[in-house]
Parts: structure tokens; sequence; C-alpha cells
């Protein structure tokens, strides 16, 4: 068996958000599985501090600020990760933001600047480092989307549709991109704790219940993300493209259980 059975090994891959959270963890992930990464932060002391973490380990990885939402800088960074890493092999698709509230009171502020970065940001990125992997014809993107682009979130914001736009980019890039060598994919979290949801699993109570919901019984976490980012980027996803993966514990199958069904003991199910 080749010792490099994923087929990353001296990847270019590029992680947006990558400065903290599930983003720092699918840097590590892929720098681990061989591949040369490039932290892509608007916060460029958070995308320094990964890239120093991970070259700690013999890693090949350097830190670019970025704001994904403006074309010329994610053009700058890719120029410097060309220059410096080679062409982009990888995009992971990552950086998000939240501005939470309910859809009658929010301001138009609010829902321009989540779909700016949730959206146009992963068009942009997806245009310019997909450029690079056109010029080889080889390529793959996942977008990390959300359980919320699927189910409606209520009091989120532009957040669910943002999502949602997600997964249909990347179908779109799936589809046009696909003769191009270019393979599109969409991992989408649900139960996941991350620096951002922790002080929701603070509370013992709340924490339980999310527990005793999600069929695998455990509330997951940034690696389980990673892991299967790793393998839709990896050779082993060679013919995988147009796909999301939720990444729940299995949380989306008990949505029919929660209904009332007189005459159906679920006790023993």
């Amino acid at each position: 068996m080749k010792s490099d059975w994923l087929g990353l090994d001296g990847k270019v891959a590029v992680v947006t958000g990558g400065g903290g959270g599930i983003g720092r963890v699918i840097a590590a992930s892929l720098a681990e599985a061989g591949c040369k990464v490039a932290v892509l932060d608007l916060n460029a002391e958070s995308a320094s501090a990964t890239a120093a973490e991970l070259t700690e380990t013999g890693a090949t990885v350097i830190s670019c600020a970025a704001d994904i939402s403006d074309h010329a800088s994610v053009s700058a960074a890719a120029d410097r990760v060309r220059a410096e890493l080679g062409p982009c092999d990888i995009l992971v698709n990552n950086a998000a933001l939240v501005r939470n509230g309910p859809l009658s009171s929010l301001s138009v502020a609010d829902w321009t600047a989540v779909l700016t970065v949730n959206l146009t940001g992963y068009f942009i990125c997806s245009q310019v480092f997909g450029q690079q992997m056109m010029d080889k014809k080889s390529g793959a993107i996942v977008h990390v989307s959300s359980m919320a682009g699927l189910h409606a979130q209520p009091t989120s914001g532009a957040y669910s549709v943002s999502k949602a736009g997600v997964m249909m980019l990347s179908k779109n890039i799936a589809q046009e991109w696909g003769p191009k060598g270019i393979r599109s994919n969409v991992v989408s979290p649900a139960m996941v704790m991350t620096p951002m949801s922790e002080v929701i699993y603070r509370n013992p109570e709340v924490r339980k219940k999310r527990e005793d919901i999600v069929p695998i019984g455990r509330i997951g976490q940034p690696q389980d993300i990673a892991d299967s980012i790793v393998f839709l980027a990896s050779e082993r996803a060679s013919y995988v493209s147009g796909q999301e993966i939720l990444c729940d514990g299995g949380w989306s199958t008990v949505l029919l259980k929660t209904v009332p069904r007189p005459g159906f003991d679920q006790k023993d199910v």
C-alpha cells in the first residue's frame, strides 16, 4: 500500500478562515496529510499564529491576511501562494460571518454583510484560486456550509440563506468546471463544538439535551469536520463532485421521530 494513501503529499492547499476554530484544525489536518498550506484570515495575527504552530511540526505553511469579500485582496493572496508554494490544488472555503437577528428587524447592512462574506466571498475565492486550478487542469474545492443551509434557523439573520446559497454555488462549480478537471463539494456541520458555539455547551443541561438527540450520542468536534474535508480534497474522492456531506452524528435522521404517531411505540426504537 502506498504511504501517501490520500494522494495529498506536496499538494498546495488554501484554507480561508484558517486562523482559528474549525479552520485551524482543517489547516492542521491538511498539513499532516502532506499538503503545503496557505492560511488565509482577515485577522493577520491569528493566521500567523496558526502558520507558526504548524511550521513547528515540520509542515510547510504560510499565512496571508486577506479579506475574502474583496477581489483585489484575494488576488494578492493568490499571487503570493503561487509564488511561495505553487499553484493552488485545494481550496477550502471556510471563513464565515454571523449577524443574528429576526428578519422583521434585521438591518440591510447586517443582511448584506453576511451574504458578502459567506456567499460572495466563497465565489470570489473559488473564481480566483479556481483559475490556478484551471491552468493545471486539476483541483478540488470544498465549501463549509451548515445544517442551517438545509433547515431554516430562526433569528439567525441571513445565515441560513447564505449557507443554502453555498450549496448551490458548489453544484454550479461542479457542473461548469468539472470538464476543466475541478471537483466541488460541500461539508455541512451540525452539533459541533467550536469557539463560537462553546458558550452553548457550558450549560450541562443544554449539552445533555443535544447529546440525547444525536444518534451517535455525542457532540461533534472540529476534527470530525476536518476529516471529511481531507477526504473530499483527496484522490480517494476523485469521482465525487457536486455532493454534500452532513457531519451531524445522524441528527438529520431523527426529524420524523419527533412527529406523534398513535399506535407506534417508539420506546424500543
